[in-house]
């Protein structure tokens, strides 16, 4: 079976429709046995194109989700579910026809609800910030928890009241201009057939020519595949 058209396929989809068909469907379309396309399933999970729940099932194609992960991506044509923050603002820049997308979330802290119009040209205004709990190079240790902790909110005090209240360690904290120069680039040509994944060196390097830069960021050190 060729994964690589596997993935495309899975990956369409998902930009066109803001869904993913299931292994066994996907089978009987391509007129494959189910061992088959979970065997070409378990390939693009183990490659970190896909992270399947326990029941085998897609739960995040970054950038690109199938349950809510806090963030709503709504398009002219389709609604999605964005991964965490990087993803929701990386959704307009991918999808052909996903500029302006209305992105949409809560302040982890405190509850209040935030949107913005986000688009190819310029970043949304905001005073809003950027907190991603994780250091990149444990993105993977466990990506969903990670995922679900790169969040939006209303300034640095509710991060900090966050953190207190979780006990958490604060990690890196940005302005949404930052979070839209992240996401602007980073999942270029993942639509298309080919698509390959930056070196940890390429990665890190992305990271500081947005402005991202310390030991959070990798420092050249990075394990980390594309979000």
């Amino acid at each position: 079976m060729d994964v690589e058209a596997l993935r495309l396929r899975l990956y369409r989809q998902l930009a066109e429709e803001g869904r993913v068909a299931a292994s066994h469907q996907i089978a009987a379309e391509l007129g494959v046995t189910d061992e088959e396309a979970d065997q070409a399933f378990r390939e693009l999970a183990r490659a970190r194109h896909i992270v399947p729940d326990h029941n085998g099932f897609i739960e995040l194609a970054h950038p690109f989700a199938t349950r809510d992960f806090g963030f709503s991506v709504k398009g002219v044509h389709t609604l999605w579910w964005g991964g965490c923050a990087w993803d929701s603002f990386a959704i307009p820049h991918l999808v052909d026809d996903g500029s302006p997308a209305l992105v949409a979330t809560t302040c982890p802290a405190c509850g209040t609800a935030h949107a913005w119009n986000v688009n190819r040209d310029h970043a949304p205004a905001g005073g809003q910030v950027a907190h991603f709990l994780v250091p990149m190079a444990h993105v993977w240790d466990n990506v969903i928890h990670t995922c679900e902790n790169q969040r939006i909110f209303c300034s640095e005090d509710c991060v900090d009241d966050w953190v207190r209240a979780f006990g958490h360690t604060k990690g890196a904290v940005f302005s949404l201009e930052t979070l839209w120069k992240l996401a602007s680039k980073w999942y270029s040509g993942r639509l298309e057939r080919g698509y390959r994944r930056r070196e940890p060196a390429e990665a890190a390097a992305y990271f500081r020519g947005v402005g991202l830069t310390g030991e959070f960021w990798g420092n050249g050190s990075l394990v980390l595949e594309e979000n």
